[in-house]
């Protein structure tokens, strides 16, 4: 039996933090796990330039209420959870993520959480597992499931490479010029007549 195992920004949703970097005025947040191997670093790094700039919860939410998922995920996601079991699994927080499930159909997700202070300050955040994607997909192949993953960053990677079919979708050239075994996609379409072959065998 097959599970997918989908990664949610940057395949699924625009990068909450290039918009939130692009609505504070603050380019230094444009940087995400596609640029930073380390996931523990860029989030102390993020939590930093937040405390700078006296910016907490209250905003950030805010920047995610105007967020709408990528053209065609939605579809995408609604033909791929008739055909396979699907869990988005992501490093974003509970914090972040509610709106964004509503607008995909409430799909499945497992991420993390934030440490908020009663100010709306972010003062620290809490992962779910060490290693938290490929963690997921070991643990479900060790109840009995056969994991296909994608995503498109570093954080990725560990999950697809670990499961029997794995994917890149609208990754970055570096990434795919560094793995150039891992099928890569750029279109909704092509990406699930590939699922499609994968759940087939």
């Amino acid at each position: 039996m097959y599970i997918t195992c989908l990664d949610l920004e940057g395949v699924l949703v625009p990068e909450i933090w290039i918009a939130f970097s692009k609505e504070s005025g603050i380019p230094e947040l444009c940087r995400t796990t596609r640029d930073e191997p380390d996931y523990d670093k860029l989030m102390k790094w993020r939590l930093g330039i937040l405390k700078e700039h006296g910016l907490g919860l209250k905003e950030i939410q805010a920047t995610i209420e105007k967020i709408d998922p990528m053209p065609g995920a939605k579809e995408f996601l609604d033909e791929l959870r008739s055909l396979s079991q699907t869990i988005i699994i992501s490093d974003t927080f509970a914090q972040f993520a509610g709106p964004l499930m509503k607008k995909l159909g409430l799909p499945t997700i497992f991420c993390n959480s934030l440490e908020v202070a009663e100010s709306g300050e972010i003062t620290g955040y809490k992962m779910r597992c060490e290693k938290s994607k490929l963690t997921t997909v070991k643990a479900l192949q060790s109840i009995g499931f056969e994991t296909i993953a994608g995503g498109d960053s570093f954080n990725d990677l560990g999950m697809i490479q670990a499961s029997k079919f794995g994917f890149l979708f609208r990754s970055t050239e570096q990434i795919k010029k560094d793995y150039p075994d891992l099928p890569a996609f750029e279109e909704y379409g092509e990406l699930l007549s590939w699922l499609k072959d994968c759940l087939a065998k």
